[in-house]
C-alpha cells in the first residue's frame, strides 16, 4: 500500500517543580527557594516515532488540550508529509475504495468514505 506509518505519543503531566541534585547555594549553605517561588505547573512530552527507521521527534509543553491536535504535532506531521514521495494515484477506483475498507477494519468507530477517496498517504496511530 507503500503507507507511511508514525506513532506519536504524550507523556505526562510532569510537575514542574525543582528536582534534588547540584544547587546554586555557596558551598556550606542550605538549599533555599527564592520567597517569590512559585510552582511551575506541569509540562507534557509529546512524541512522534517512525517504526521503519526508528526516528523520533520529541517536544516538551506546558499545554497540551486533548480536543484539538496541538500545533507541534501538526507542524511536524505536515513537514513529515512534504517530505514524503508523491503518492501513487490509484488508476482502479475499486481498489482504493478496498485499500481504505482494509484500513478502516480494526477501527472502533468507522466514518464514511467519500464518493473519490485520495490516495493514502500516512497514518498516525496514538
Amino acid at each position: 500500500m507503500g503507507l507511511a506509518v508514525w506513532c506519536a505519543d504524550e507523556a505526562g503531566p510532569y510537575q514542574a517543580i525543582p528536582q534534588p541534585g547540584v544547587s546554586w547555594q555557596p558551598v556550606g549553605q542550605p538549599a533555599r527557594y527564592p520567597h517569590e517561588y512559585l510552582r511551575g505547573g506541569t509540562a507534557k512530552l509529546l512524541t512522534l516515532f517512525h517504526p521503519a527507521t526508528g526516528q523520533v521527534r520529541v517536544k516538551g509543553v506546558t499545554h497540551s488540550p486533548n480536543t484539538v491536535l496541538h500545533p507541534w504535532f501538526e507542524q511536524e506531521l505536515t513537514t513529515i508529509i512534504t517530505a514524503l514521495p508523491p503518492p501513487n494515484p490509484a488508476s482502479d477506483p475499486v481498489a482504493q475504495r478496498a485499500a481504505w475498507t482494509r484500513w478502516q477494519a480494526d477501527l472502533s468507530i468507522r466514518f464514511t468514505l467519500l464518493e473519490t477517496l485520495p490516495p493514502h498517504h500516512l497514518s498516525v496511530l496514538s
